[in-house]
Order: structure tokens, then C-alpha cells, then sequence
């Protein structure tokens, strides 16, 4: 290193990291398909008027989506029927899921962050931050918690000019 070189210490000593959870956010688009519709009376599930129902449905809206089936009313549904529902939209949705958009957006997030590798933490001060443009489901802080406990030093939350203090080991 030269005379004329400037060496930030504090930034290089540092253990403090920060870990944006959106960055693990997927934008493809999600929708959601109330199956009520292929019932009879909304409530019933009579085989053969289903099947021609999911066969003559236009799936191709969902091209390229994730697609969240679930059913509003209190109908029994055979889990054949949601096999039946997922080999038709498959051909088009990028993941069909069984249950609403919130639970499927928690599993991508959780998806994504299982494939983190946590242990680069270890002894560390984490930052969990806090704001930015997409939301980030509270159950995905109480996730990355969850792994970072195991490793960290202390988790913070919020932005590094005002966080609260979560948790220190």
C-alpha cells in the first residue's frame, strides 16, 4: 500500500452486515383460483362435471405466473381434485400450490433463504433491514431470526442510522 492511500478501518474491521430480505423477493406475478366455481352449487364435487369444467377452463392466463388454487366454501375436495386442477394449469403456470397467496409467498421467501448459507454470520452484528419497496412478510423475519440466532452475535432491525436491537447472543 501506498504513502497516499486511504484505508477506511472502521469499515474494514467492522462486523456489522446487512441483509436486505427483499433481495430474496420473486417477482413473478402470483394469482389465485377460487375452485367454488368448478363445484356444483358451489359446494358439491361431482366427478364428471369437474373434470369437464378443468378441461374446458381457459388456463392460459395464468402463462408464466404462480397460480394459488383454494376453495372459499366448505366443500370436501378430494385431493384428487387438485391433482386434477394442477396437471391442467401446470401446462401454462409456472408452480400451481394448494392454499392463498400469503402462505405461497412465505414459502418462496423460505425457500430462497434455506438456500443461504448462514453460517457467514457467525459472530457477526446483522442487520436485518428494514424498509424499500416490496414487502417483506413479517413471518420472513421471524425466519431469518430464526437462522441467524443460531449464529450471529446480535440482530438488529431496521437501517443502520436507527435500528432496534433484537436479539444479542
Amino acid at each position: 500500500m501506498s504513502e497516499d492511500t486511504i484505508v477506511n478501518k472502521v469499515q474494514q474491521n467492522t462486523k456489522l452486515v446487512t441483509i436486505d430480505l427483499q433481495k430474496f423477493h420473486d417477482a413473478t406475478p402470483i394469482e389465485e383460483l377460487d375452485i367454488k366455481q368448478f363445484l356444483f352449487q358451489e359446494l358439491l364435487l361431482k366427478e364428471k362435471d369437474f373434470r369437464q369444467q378443468i378441461k374446458d377452463f381457459d388456463w392460459s392466463q395464468f402463462e408464466g405466473k404462480y397460480l394459488c388454487v383454494y376453495c372459499s366454501t366448505d366443500a370436501i375436495i378430494a385431493p384428487w381434485a387438485w391433482m386434477l386442477i394442477t396437471a391442467q394449469a401446470s401446462k401454462y403456470a409456472k408452480e400451481v400450490f394448494k392454499g392463498r397467496k400469503d402462505a405461497f409467498q412465505y414459502q418462496l421467501y423460505q425457500r430462497a433463504l434455506d438456500d443461504v448459507d448462514w453460517d457467514q454470520y457467525q459472530d457477526k452484528f446483522v442487520l436485518l433491514k428494514g424498509c424499500g419497496d416490496v414487502h417483506v412478510p413479517d413471518s420472513i423475519y421471524l425466519h431469518a431470526t430464526n437462522k441467524l440466532m443460531k449464529r450471529a452475535k446480535k440482530i438488529m432491525y431496521g437501517e443502520a442510522c436507527s435500528n432496534v436491537p433484537v436479539w444479542r447472543g
